[in-house]
């Protein structure tokens, strides 16, 4: 039997709506897939934000600890300095905290300064004393001091640093430079007594 063109035609068509047919049949499940990766996406970018929220109050609460943390040292160093102003072997005979000082482009605060007619003591409180902080202490903390209170240039200053815990190589650093350790031994300050002044 021989094929007309009419029956090529035909068989043309056939086939053309059968590939047509495959052709919505993929458009469909690729709009069925499409849907899903949108559903997904929003369903992601929800977690996002849910786990944005729970990051900020995380960061919040952390923050938070910090904060009382450092105020708990600051409490219990200032609360025993002030009952007992001495540093070393050093009387003072008057204390201040949180001394805020500001002159051109300098500013600064110390956690506490004691004073007496010859000396001067500048006490940093943090409650882990880290290498950096013993760095802050001599290098921006005194200079800053002797910049913004010019009035006690004459005067010997003694530096110390105050904390709940301690590295052993800060102790060691803090001890070697003369300057003074302070901590915590329960409810009692342990304080190291040889001093240099600056």
């Amino acid at each position: 039997m021989r094929t007309t063109r009419l029956d090529r035609f035909e068989k043309g068509m056939i086939a053309l709506q059968k590939s047509q047919q495959k052709t919505d049949l993929l458009h469909t499940r690729n709009e069925k897939l499409f849907a899903q990766l949108i559903a997904q996406q929003e369903k992601t970018e929800q977690q996002l934000e849910r786990n944005t929220l729970l990051l900020a109050e995380t960061k919040r609460i952390i923050s938070g600890i910090g904060l009382n943390l450092g105020d708990a040292a600051e409490d219990f160093f200032a609360h025993s300095l002030q009952e007992n102003r001495v540093l070393g072997n050093i009387q003072f005979d008057s204390i201040a905290f949180g001394l805020h000082g500001h002159k051109g482009k300098i500013q600064d605060e110390f956690d506490v300064v004691m004073y007496n007619g010859d000396a001067v003591a500048i006490i940093e409180i943090k409650h882990k004393v880290h290498p950096a902080d013993l760095e802050n202490l001599l290098h921006r903390k005194l200079p800053n001091f002797r910049a913004l209170y010019p009035l006690y240039s004459g005067m010997k200053i003694f530096l110390g640093i105050a904390g709940m815990s301690f590295p052993k190589s800060v102790v060691e650093s803090a001890e070697m430079a003369g300057i003074a350790v302070l901590r915590q031994k329960g409810d009692v300050l342990l304080m190291s007594s040889k001093l240099k002044p600056y």
